[in-house]
């Protein structure tokens, strides 16, 4: 398993998105998050195909806290079934990814 890990989620927005990403970081789940958006999300959900405006929101974390950070997002979350995908991060800084250590230390 990868040692610093990327979380995505999306929500509709962004005083949700804010929230979801400033409560994980005063939290120490993530040492940074990233809001992007609107973007335009289709999808499948309850039978039919549904356009909406989201924004996406990317968490950067050792993957020691994957665990703790998808309980928070799913505990703060206003969708009944958020969008929560982790994807390892195979190179990078050494020195960003010791900070993403220290930030997310408790």
């Amino acid at each position: 398993m990868a040692e610093h890990i990327t979380v995505l989620t999306t929500t509709d927005s962004r005083e949700g998105a804010e929230q979801l990403a400033k409560s994980a970081v005063e939290a120490r789940l993530a040492a940074c998050a990233q809001i992007e958006g609107p973007v335009t999300s289709v999808y499948w959900w309850e039978g039919s195909v549904q356009t909406d405006q989201e924004w996406r929101v990317l968490y950067k974390t050792p993957a020691a806290k994957y665990d703790a950070l998808e309980a928070h997002i799913r505990n703060v979350h206003a969708y009944e079934t958020p969008e929560i995908i982790a994807t390892a991060i195979t190179g990078g800084s050494a020195a960003y990814l010791q900070w993403l250590e220290q930030e997310t230390s408790s």
